[in-house]
């Protein structure tokens, strides 16, 4: 099990869920989190949470957690929008995550969890600047070689944001229609609810430190993110 586990995006919509999933397990010890702000769980004697508003400082802030984490989860990302463009959208959603990454694998963690998005490797994944981002982060984790690393590929994410995405409000509401009007399954096909992914990213986790991941190099697409953060799932 995941007894030391690190959060990097643990203010982002699935980073949340993620820390407080892994607040709420028994088996895990300790969660540090690096954030820009303060996490929206609250205080809890299980967490250290290093607040530091400059991200190129945030590699550092991670060489210095103690006890090192064995865990890893970066669900780390921003919008074009909210970054002030893709230059600036560049920075975080690819090169943080890499240099977090590598951060991760000098000091010795065990498992690295990334959460990135499906499409990336779709038709358009060579030209699309989202895509390659994504493209960019698997490919250094899986060449970094850690003892397991897992990448999640969710649809649309679907969940109270503090700032809304262009587009996602109409978005959600219409694969939320999917559910009411076609069944669970259709909505599964294009989009997940955050608390499912995060739950998969744990339960993906446990597996792995249990032997019983399919591989070093596990990517979860929709389906095995909704069997195991959902089917599967038990607190």
């Amino acid at each position: 099990m995941t007894s030391n586990a690190c959060v990097i995006g643990c203010t982002g919509l699935v980073g949340h869920q993620i820390l407080k999933t892994l607040l709420n397990l028994d088996a895990c010890e300790t969660v540090s989190t690096i954030s820009r702000r303060a996490p929206k769980t609250g205080s809890s004697p299980k967490l250290n949470a290093v607040i530091e508003t400059d991200t190129t400082k945030w590699v550092s802030r991670f060489a210095a957690l103690s006890p090192i984490p064995t865990t890893v989860y970066s669900a780390l990302g921003t919008t074009r929008a909210q970054a002030g463009g893709i230059q600036n959208q560049w920075k975080i959603d690819h090169d943080l995550n890499v240099e977090l990454a590598k951060a991760a694998h000098a000091a010795g963690t065990q498992t690295f969890v990334f959460v990135s998005s499906t499409g990336t490797r779709g038709l358009l994944s060579n030209v699309a600047p989202y895509s390659k981002m994504k493209i960019g982060v698997e490919d250094t984790i899986k060449s970094l070689g850690f003892k397991q690393a897992i990448i999640l590929r969710p649809g649309f994410l679907m969940g109270e944001r503090d700032v809304a995405h262009t587009g996602g409000p109409f978005l959600e509401k219409v694969f939320r229609g999917m559910k009411t009007y076609l069944g669970q399954g259709a909505q599964d096909t294009f989009a997940q609810e955050d608390e499912v992914v995060a739950r998969a990213a744990v339960k993906a986790a446990i597996q792995a430190s249990e032997g019983k991941a399919p591989s070093n190099y596990w990517v979860l697409e929709q389906r095995d993110i909704v069997r195991l953060g959902r089917d599967e799932w038990k607190a």
